[in-house]
């Protein structure tokens, strides 16, 4: 089931960063007393009592056009529109919003104008108000500050939390009221026995091209204009016998270059896609080569340890020579060395040229997800790999491993017993990887290697 999102709002320097931080225990949000510091999308997993979730961080509202400007008046109309622009696509996007103002500061016109426009766009389903709002009263480091929290009750958002984000004072009641107010939390989703296949890349890669390509009829819409796909589109579809849902997603920007608004939060939904999919089909723009971008959605994939194939299109643009396309295949190898196990092909969207090929891997791919090793094979390569290359030392020590055994596909994953799991190595485990692919390839699949310590 897709974790859901709780989205930070607010005017800016309200202090959403921080508790961005605070909720994730991560500084990933950067962190400053100039308002607007925030500009890009964040997303992060965080947890309370088991329950896992994602937070995300927005940029503040900013109350100027630009740097150049002086702000503009509350009541202008682009201030109001930014602030309707900014609630009304977190308010699409997430399952809970957290509405933080500020406890030094007091109520302000800004905060009034957010209020009135989140409780605008609340719907109601089944006698209840969706996206549930909670109003978070932050920087109330102090008693005196928290008894006067009261105030904020004329803004019309139920009770107020009161919390410091930067000393942690009151989150966990807060997290606590997340946690009950988050729909559906812990329960599954209808089941759904078809195979996943999320279609992810940056902007204009041809991503929804190749998509109406596979189903062989316009189902997406189709546009030389980069970001033109803003939802996580699914497309079910019958493949000799086997169900299938695709899902064409937004295109990644790299970060600094998400513009403000739609595409911002499209963004979200692309990462929500990977989530779901059990592939990811990474398309790349042959015309553009391989960019940081792409390297950064490979390692998303990885990070969410789905399997995948990388899909070079365009690849009719491209002046061709006998070395070409192995150029083209050492270059990507190189940029994506953390993913090698990921099986590449040369298509045109546009053309149809090797189009055919991309679900059938897709699909061969999805099989090696679910293959399982046993375990007199498992601890025949880890035997032969402790002979061919002992564990280095580490403070005198060296790793030993006792005996291994898979414990779960989707993705694969190890169990292997040994004497102390602290003295691996990274560079060991990723050669203890690579002899198990000697043995069995799990053609475009991460494999988990979980060390447990051996108890006398």
């Amino acid at each position: 089931m897709a974790k859901p999102v709780v989205a930070l709002v607010g005017r800016p320097n309200v202090g959403k960063s921080t508790l961005f931080n605070r909720l994730t225990g991560e500084r990933l949000a950067i962190v400053d007393d100039v308002p607007g510091t925030t500009r890009d999308r964040l997303l992060s997993e965080a947890d309370w009592t088991g329950h896992y979730f994602y937070v995300m961080d927005t940029g503040g509202i900013d109350p100027a056009k630009n740097r150049n400007q002086a702000p503009l008046s509350i009541g202008s109309q682009d201030f109001i529109n930014q602030i309707r622009d900014q609630a009304e696509l977190a308010m699409q996007e997430s399952d809970l919003i957290l509405f933080l103002v500020d406890g030094q500061v007091g109520v302000t016109p800004a905060d009034h104008e957010i209020a009135n426009i989140l409780r605008r766009k609340q719907r109601e389903v089944d006698g209840r108000l969706v996206p549930p709002i909670l109003l978070v009263v932050n920087k109330a480091e102090s008693a005196k500050i928290r008894q006067v929290t009261a105030e904020f009750y004329e803004l019309g958002m139920g009770d107020p939390y009161a919390v410091s984000a930067l000393h942690g004072t009151g989150t966990g009641d807060l997290l606590d009221a997340v946690i009950d107010n988050l729909p559906n939390l812990g329960e599954d989703e209808d089941e759904d026995d078809s195979v996943k296949i999320a279609i992810v890349g940056k902007p204009n890669a041809g991503k929804s091209s190749l998509l109406n390509k596979i189903v062989g009829e316009e189902r997406a819409i189709v546009s030389e204009i980069p970001g033109t796909t803003r939802d996580a589109v699914d497309t079910k579809i019958d493949y000799e016998g086997l169900p299938v849902t695709l899902i064409d997603t937004a295109g990644i920007r790299r970060r600094g270059k998400v513009i403000p608004g739609v595409e911002k939060y499209s963004v979200v939904r692309s990462m929500k896609a990977i989530e779901r999919a059990d592939v990811a089909i990474l398309v790349i723009d042959a015309s553009t080569s391989i960019t940081a971008q792409d390297t950064h959605i490979a390692g998303y994939i990885k990070e969410a340890w789905k399997s995948a194939i990388v899909v070079v299109n365009k690849w009719d643009l491209i002046e061709k020579d006998t070395f070409t396309i192995n150029s083209f295949t050492a270059k990507i190898r190189e940029e994506l060395n953390f993913v090698d196990y990921v099986p590449l092909v040369f298509i045109s969207a546009k053309t149809g040229q090797r189009v055919d090929q991309v679900l059938p891997l897709a699909l061969q791919v999805q099989e090696e997800r679910l293959v399982r090793l046993s375990t007199s094979q498992i601890n025949r390569i880890l035997q032969k790999a402790q002979d061919m290359h002992a564990a280095p030392s580490k403070t005198g020590r060296s790793l030993r491993i006792y005996y291994g055994t898979q414990v779960r596909s989707d993705p694969p994953t190890f169990m292997m017993y040994v004497n102390d799991p602290q003295l691996a190595h990274f560079s060991y485990l990723r050669f203890l990887e690579n002899q198990i692919r000697k043995e069995y390839p799990f053609i475009g699949t991460p494999i988990r290697l979980v060390l447990k310590q051996r108890r006398n």
